[in-house]
């Protein structure tokens, strides 16, 4: 036999294999996409008519503090915190947690607040890295800051778990901007019952919106394509991926940017872990085990109308970090976790929804790019039939096409945050140009933070922001950039 003949059954295994998988995947991708109307549906069913403003006024609503981890924020900080304060919940304490930062930070905090130095005496049932000092405002008794020791993202989160006084702390990361009401919808499944453990709302990007005190005051879609692109991406991810698997009873990832968990449970199982990247999905993973070990609540509940705006990059090198890190995070969490998979004893988490993040998730950089492979060595030897390629390019162009609009028909059908004709042919024409390079690169990131996770790697990188500008100008000012490095025990690290 000779050599092109071999590698030609070779690649002839490998094509079928991908083959195989694509199939698969898209099939689940199909169920999910059913999944995730119906739960919309539902969803709105049950929300129609519903008065929230009456959760001010009850006395069963439980108490919220807000942890809100800050490293090098001084260009978003104020405007963060701002929007925290003016979120419509009784009971609400707002704990910021200032890591140790080298920029001023703390002085905007301090001019903007008027903080005045409080004892920094407080229940210390976390290990964390040293509080140096304990502020409160003189204008917002509820707004509580911290000074801390760098430690990272995960090591002030904890400070902030044992600083909290409330029933549920709702994590997010410093710069993000979160609705007004978005906290009485949040908080609506812990009133329904204990078996809840967290909730997650659902990430928006904001560049390309007006920013006024904190608020998103006009969402639009931004006019360049790598946040452009990103804003499909993660109406995708929230609507389509995360609602899904409600029906299945399977999420096994809060944001970091916007979660609401039960406090006591959290702490119950030694608060976010340090020593890794994905501490949001890992919290999750641990507090849902639990659960099922001992017999617990272990429910987790995506709910889709409680928006936080965030911050996308706006560079191919900053986002590449972003889904390098993000992959590592996934890839670290799985693996010490791996014996959920496939074990009846954690439910459908076990049996459905970690094999997906697994075989899907985790592996699809790896897949695709072992089919990108094939493809060029096939062309290369004269073993490559284009007419089956071009047919399998364009099924996959289209799959993956019909997910997005189908995405975006159910935002237009329910929230329609977009509300100008303009800004919906913007996205649509975002979602034409998605799988057309930028798939490729994110598959190449993530197949390149999957290598480093192999590898030991452990930092997060810089991360580059442009910062919310105050008076209404749109979040591309390019005023405000700063780089935000947060530091592990291991390495710096940039929220997520």
């Amino acid at each position: 036999m000779r050599w092109t003949d071999a590698v030609t059954q070779g690649l002839v295994w490998v094509e079928v294999g991908v083959i195989a998988y694509f199939l698969l995947v898209n099939s689940f991708y199909a169920v999910l996409l059913v999944s995730a109307a119906k739960e919309l549906v539902r969803h709105t069913r049950q929300i129609r008519g519903e008065r929230r403003w009456r959760v001010l006024d009850s006395k069963v609503a439980p108490s919220v503090s807000m942890l809100a981890p800050a490293y090098n924020e001084a260009a978003t900080i104020a405007e963060s915190v701002r929007g925290l304060l003016s979120l419509y919940y009784p009971n609400l304490e707002v704990v910021v947690i200032n890591d140790g930062s080298r920029d001023k930070t703390l002085d905007v905090l301090t001019r903007e607040f008027d903080l005045a130095p409080i004892n920094p005496v407080y229940q210390r049932r976390i290990e964390t890295r040293p509080v140096r000092a304990l502020y409160r405002s003189r204008i917002h008794p509820n707004l509580v800051v911290a000074t801390k020791e760098n430690g990272g993202k995960a090591d002030a989160l904890n400070v902030g778990l044992d600083l909290a006084t409330g029933d549920l702390v709702c994590a997010m990361d410093a710069d993000t901007l979160i609705e007004p009401e978005a906290l009485q919808r949040m908080v609506r499944p812990f009133l329904q019952g204990n078996e809840v453990l967290a909730a997650g709302g659902t990430i928006r990007v904001a560049n390309g919106s007006v920013v006024r005190g904190g608020r998103v005051v006009r969402v639009r879609a931004p006019l360049r394509p790598i946040p452009g692109i990103q804003v499909i991406e993660y109406l995708r991810a929230f609507l389509f991926g995360r609602l899904g698997w409600n029906r299945f009873g399977g999420n096994l990832i809060i944001s970091g940017a916007f979660g609401l968990f039960r406090r006591s449970a959290v702490i119950d199982v030694g608060g976010y872990a340090h020593d890794t990247v994905g501490e949001d999905m890992e919290l999750v993973l641990r507090l849902r085990r639990r659960g099922y070990e001992t017999g617990g609540p272990h429910r987790v509940d995506f709910i889709p109308d409680p928006v936080a705006w965030t911050e996308a990059p706006e560079s191919l090198r900053v986002l590449g970090r972003q889904r390098d890190r993000w992959h590592r995070g996934l890839a670290d969490v799985l693996w010490r976790h791996r014996r959920v998979a496939f074990n009846p004893r954690y439910g459908t988490m076990g049996m459905l929804a970690f094999p997906y993040f697994v075989l899907v998730e985790l592996l699809a950089p790896v897949i695709e790019l072992l089919g990108l492979f094939a493809l060029g060595t096939a062309f290369l030897i004269g073993a490559l039939d284009l007419r089956f390629a071009a047919l399998f390019f364009l099924v996959a162009y289209g799959i993956g096409l019909w997910l997005s609009v189908a995405t975006l028909v159910m935002e237009e059908l329910t929230f329609r945050r977009y509300d100008r004709m303009r800004d919906r042919l913007i996205l649509l024409l975002w979602a034409l140009f998605e799988n057309i390079g930028f798939r490729q690169l994110t598959a190449w990131w993530r197949l390149r933070g999957l290598l480093k996770f192999i590898r030991g790697r452990t930092d997060w990188g810089a991360m580059e922001r442009r910062g919310f500008h105050r008076a209404g100008a749109t979040t591309t000012s390019a005023q405000n950039i700063h780089a935000r490095q947060q530091s592990s025990r291991t390495a710096p690290e940039a929220g997520r």
